[in-house]
């Protein structure tokens, strides 16, 4: 794409135009609106924003009314991390669990459903699915969020949900390249350092972005990933060598050859931030060839804005960011917009049959159920819910419920529940926690709760002097399951949505499922 130069008033509308800034409240502000008319052609939606389908729409209504292009962006991936039902939790299981059933038709299914109900609250552009290999069980921010650790079963399964969320009119946004599955650091708190080389990086995390971008995704996210044997100095998001050179690269030259929006993960979190400051990093992820800032997870206001703004007029003027660059990926962004326009928003939703089990139905269907040596009998008394609850990550958020306690307490009235955290586990150490506990418990069956027990031994610790005391307690592990499996029953739920503990839920109580 080629442009001519600038006038003063295009440069700072293509500079508001590569934005994807976040704000505050459940309406659209009055300075949002204007910056709309000035050129910001997205904004992205978090929790903060959302009370109930029918506010969300109206909510879109009102930035479409300013601008009927515009790209309304949120961060639903169903499963663990869902913005759409925040406070009550997803009606859709995560990846992990759909990687699990293994059935392209039934992802597929998920995502069409999932691009549905977006699609009827005008949202536009979805920042999922994960298309990252969990290769590293220890992985503390992907986990759950990936369909799984081979390469082939990511790849088809990235393809389904994006072929399915794409048929509703919402545009995908793989994530997160070249592929956060092997990092041991979160990047919201710090740089992730993958230390792989390029073979085994083309055989393993570009595998399903690859397939991404065969299966017609129209923007992938930049990962905030340090990859030396690709680029040594940047990170992913910051590196000409990673955007421009491998994702955009030819494919006969070993690149992807992908032509569409590319879109930077939260240029807030700590991996760019702490080294580089939002408005320099800004600068350098535009020159290295993305297209969109994703801002506003945690700085949400028009200051932010104005300062990401002028920092790239500013770049462009003192030659340090090519004006062409700049406009080129306001092109992008503005291609986008227009093809969500025609495509997408509430019209799109009108033509598809919904689907409202199909959540349920994929969360049963993944479940991996061991009885114990003894046996097993179904509840049918009220229970004592012990939650083993790891700190959440950012990503995930700590709004959103998990755990069985809820559907547990609606199937038998009287059940009880508890949170055992790590900081209980060292203030007075296992026999104290577990002495509480099991005090706590009575006479119930405990149903002990546990989301990565591989991870913590604190965990760990627990459940095992747990299963000495009560060996008959039921475990429902809604993380990884690396552990082995232990108890009267252990439940393998492959991820913590709502509908993972309805589907868990019903096998303790011999419900739908059965045992």
């Amino acid at each position: 794409m080629t442009t001519l130069a600038h006038t003063p008033a295009t440069l700072t509308r293509d500079a508001l135009t590569v934005l994807q800034p976040g704000f505050t409240g459940t309406t659209a502000p009055d300075w949002l609106l204007r910056r709309l008319g000035e050129g910001l052609a997205s904004v992205g939606l978090f929790g903060r924003n959302i009370t109930s389908p029918e506010q969300l729409a109206a909510l879109t209504a009102q930035l479409r009314s300013e601008r009927d292009d515009v790209l309304v962006a949120i961060d639903e991936e169903g499963g663990d991390v869902t913005r759409l039902e925040v406070r009550g939790g997803s009606s859709f299981p995560g990846n992990l669990a759909l990687g699990a059933v293994d059935d392209p038709e039934l992802t597929r299914a998920v995502a069409r459903e999932l691009g549905r109900r977006l699609a009827a609250c005008g949202v536009t552009l979805n920042w999922a699915p994960s298309a990252d290999v969990n290769s590293n069980p220890d992985n503390p921010v992907i986990g759950v969020r990936s369909f799984g650790a081979d390469p082939r079963l990511v790849a088809r399964h990235t393809t389904a949900w994006i072929e399915g969320l794409q048929s509703a009119g919402v545009a995908a946004c793989t994530k997160h390249f070249p592929g956060h599955g092997d990092t041991a650091v979160d990047s919201h708190h710090a740089l992730p350092r993958i230390d792989a080389g390029l073979d085994t990086l083309a055989e393993r995390e570009l595998v399903p972005f690859r397939a991404a971008v065969a299966a017609g995704t129209k923007a992938v996210m930049s990962a905030h990933i340090l990859l030396p044997a690709l680029d040594a100095e940047h990170p992913a998001t910051l590196s000409p060598a990673a955007l421009h050179g491998l994702l955009r690269g030819p494919v006969a030259d070993g690149g992807l050859g992908f032509d569409g929006l590319i879109v930077t993960d939260g240029m807030e979190m700590r991996a760019i931030s702490a080294a580089y400051g939002i408005e320099r990093g800004s600068v350098l992820a535009i020159a290295a060839g993305a297209d969109a800032i994703c801002v506003g997870g945690g700085l949400a206001d028009e200051d932010t804005v104005l300062r990401l703004r002028d920092a790239l007029v500013a770049a462009v003027r003192e030659g340090r960011l090519p004006e062409a660059r700049l406009a080129e990926a306001a092109a992008r962004v503005r291609a986008l917009g227009e093809w969500t326009r025609r495509h997408g928003g509430p019209g799109a939703a009108e033509g598809i049959a919904p689907a409202p089990e199909v959540g349920l139905s994929a969360a049963r269907r993944a479940l991996r159920v061991t009885p114990g040596g003894a046996g097993y009998a179904p509840l049918t008394r009220p229970a004592h819910v012990a939650a083993l609850t790891p700190m959440a990550n950012i990503a995930v958020g700590d709004e959103t419920p998990w755990g069985v306690a809820a559907e547990l307490t609606r199937m038998l009235p009287g059940t009880t529940t508890a949170a055992y955290g790590r900081q209980d586990a060292e203030t007075g150490g296992v026999p104290a926690l577990l002495e509480n506990l099991l005090d706590q418990a009575a006479d119930r069956t405990i149903v002990a709760v546990v989301r990565d027990v591989h991870r913590h031994p604190w965990m760990a610790g627990t459940l095992d002097a747990l299963l000495t005391a009560r060996p008959d307690t039921v475990v429902v592990e809604m993380g990884v399951p690396q552990a082995p499996p232990g108890g009267g029953l252990h439940i393998a739920t492959y991820g913590a949505a709502r509908v993972c503990g309805r589907a868990a839920a019903d096998i303790i109580t011999g419900g739908a499922a059965g045992v």
